[in-house]
């Protein structure tokens, strides 16, 4: 059994940018810089047969350059937040991505992600954390902006029943089409 998702890989100064907010909350589970992605499709556990059908699949999936660009810091979770997230600005090109890897792990009898794809970069997971320092938190950062960066591969990723944010491995990478 494997545990797979495709997904973003960050550059180095963003991955920096968001590491250096981090601290400041007590109830916050921190991710480790190199664990920071944006996650296009979760896979699930899956049995090694079906791990090879996705990774030789998802070459179907390819994608032309784009940009995208972090637009700010939140949460999810609304009255009882979760996870302190990056969000990731809306973009055609990637919801087009997401949306033919969706198609391809259906095809492949997989079931549809049951969550709403909202692009962002998981900072922290929360439990139980004070009130006060977490909308503190979020104030002074929620007009981050990161620079617009070039999109060219994403990536299949593994990972180990967790309970969440890595280690991570690359499976796969997947280039851009440049036709």
């Amino acid at each position: 059994m494997m545990r797979l998702f495709t997904g973003l890989e960050l550059p180095s100064d963003i991955s920096l940018d968001l590491n250096f907010m981090q601290g400041g909350i007590e109830g916050a589970r921190w991710i480790d810089r190199e664990n920071f992605h944006i996650t296009l499709r979760f896979i699930g556990d899956i049995d090694d047969a079906l791990g090879r059908e996705v990774t030789m699949a998802l070459d179907e999936a390819a994608i032309r350059p784009f940009q995208v660009a972090i637009k700010s810091i939140d949460v999810f979770g609304g009255n009882k937040p979760h996870a302190i997230i990056a969000r990731i600005e809306e973009n055609p090109e990637l919801m087009r991505l997401q949306l033919a890897q969706e198609r391809i792990c259906q095809s492949l009898g997989l079931q549809p992600e049951g969550r709403k794809f909202i692009p962002h970069v998981t900072l922290a997971r929360l439990r139980d954390p004070d009130p006060r320092a977490l909308r503190s938190f979020i104030e002074s950062h929620a007009l981050y902006r990161s620079r617009p960066f070039m999109v060219e591969h994403f990536v299949l990723f593994s990972s180990k029943p967790s309970r969440g944010g890595g280690p991570y491995a690359v499976e796969e990478s997947y280039g851009a089409a440049y036709a």
